[in-house]
């Protein structure tokens, strides 16, 4: 395995953590280019809990760019003082972040991840639970406004923004979802599908699959034996 970036996401970079959170990490690793000719190809990605890591092959990493998920794509756009690894073929990849991007598969990914929270909200009921359950209640509805922010700016501008200017709003938002206000979330989900519907977007119709497809065959030609 050849580590070619990686770095910390989730709340610590968005600057949401609080004193228990978990410090996420995610990278991109390059598979040695003859293993994937064997009868048992490499793994596509490596997942642990302790730390909190999630590592994707190249390949694989570049699909979930390609198809918009906010998770993979978020590693191409972090602050720099995020990042704990960026190797050249790294530092390629953030060069060329906005090929991976376009504007249906970034509607369909954000807007579709936001209503996966928001269905777990629905699920709780009204905010009378255990104080563990509201603790995740809030996360939740942080996760549903955060993702209407991140892909209704994306979507307008091009740029994904990671580290939020106004985290207190998110947190704020969360414990009035956590306390009762269901309506809100569907509101912002709401409000967040009328403005994609008027915005018009700079992002192209199709990812520009080809330069993509060039930095991944300049990856398999390096990591050939010599």
């Amino acid at each position: 395995m050849h580590l070619l970036l990686s770095g910390i996401v989730g709340s610590v970079a968005y600057g949401l953590a609080g004193p228990g959170s978990d410090v996420d990490r995610i990278g991109v690793f390059a598979a040695p280019t003859v293993a994937f000719h064997g009868l048992h190809p490499p793994k596509e990605s490596v997942v642990t809990t302790d730390p909190d890591l999630t590592l994707h092959e190249a390949r694989k990493w570049c699909r979930l760019a390609l198809s918009g998920n906010p998770t993979a794509s978020e590693l191409v756009w972090l602050p720099d003082d995020c990042y704990e690894t960026r190797t050249e073929f790294g530092e390629g990849l953030i060069g060329i972040r906005s090929a991976f991007l376009s504007a249906p598969r970034v509607r369909e990914a954000y807007l579709g991840y936001a209503a996966q929270q928001f269905r777990k909200l629905e699920s709780r009921g009204d905010g009378t639970f255990s104080s563990d359950t509201r603790r995740r209640t809030a996360k939740h509805a942080r996760h549903l406004a955060r993702l209407v922010h991140q892909g209704r700016l994306l979507y307008a501008t091009g740029v994904l923004e990671i580290r939020l200017a106004d985290p207190g709003w998110f947190r704020d938002f969360g414990d009035r979802v956590a306390g009762g206000a269901l309506a809100e979330a569907r509101a912002l989900l709401a409000e967040a599908e009328s403005d994609l519907d008027r915005i018009r977007t700079p992002l192209p119709d199709r990812p520009d699959e080809q330069t993509v497809e060039r930095w991944l065959l300049d990856v398999r030609a390096a990591h050939l034996p010599r």
